[in-house]
């Protein structure tokens, strides 16, 4: 009767033990590692002009979509991303196409439609119908008419330069 008892006080020292060092190490890490989770207010000030910067640029080969972003870019290849700012794959796209934005051709105007998000609003929930998109990261190359050209779903700036006709 001695060794079952023996087995179990062991048993339950060394749990306890070792939910003692696994808590000590955990807090000891979270202790070294800075929080990431918390920004300022000045930080998503700078991040969000930032970010906006080449958007706002009429002059820009990559434009938020307006009536009158599309409009005006009538005389060149536009292609309209779909895009969603919650989507993990969207987010990536988006800073890459800035980043590239020069190798953009100079006759295409890539145009980010809003998609399923918090920021969507009812021209581009139509757009976005009249096209049939059903979900974000859809690119749809569309002509002087606004027929559709191509569309392809996916990819960042090689895609994009791959895709264009």
């Amino acid at each position: 009767m001695k060794n079952p008892t023996l087995i179990v006080i062991t048993v339950v020292v060394l749990a306890i033990l070792g939910i003692g060092a696994y808590t000590i190490s955990s807090s000891q890490k979270s202790a070294l590692q800075p929080d990431l989770s918390t920004k300022t207010a000045s930080t998503d000030l700078v991040e969000n002009t930032t970010q906006n910067t080449s958007l706002a640029n009429s002059a820009s080969r990559y434009v938020e979509y307006s009536q009158t972003a599309l409009s005006q870019a009538v005389d060149t290849r536009r292609v309209l991303y779909f895009y969603a700012n919650w989507c993990p794959t969207c987010r990536p796209a988006d800073a890459s196409f800035r980043q590239n934005e020069s190798q953009i051709p100079e006759d295409v105007t890539l145009i980010r439609v809003n998609y399923n998000d918090t920021d969507t609003d009812a021209q581009e929930k139509a757009l976005a119908q009249k096209y049939g998109v059903t979900y974000q990261h859809t690119f749809i190359q569309i002509d002087d008419q606004g027929n559709e050209v191509t569309i392809w779903n996916g990819g960042e700036i090689d895609e994009l330069l791959t895709n264009i006709q």
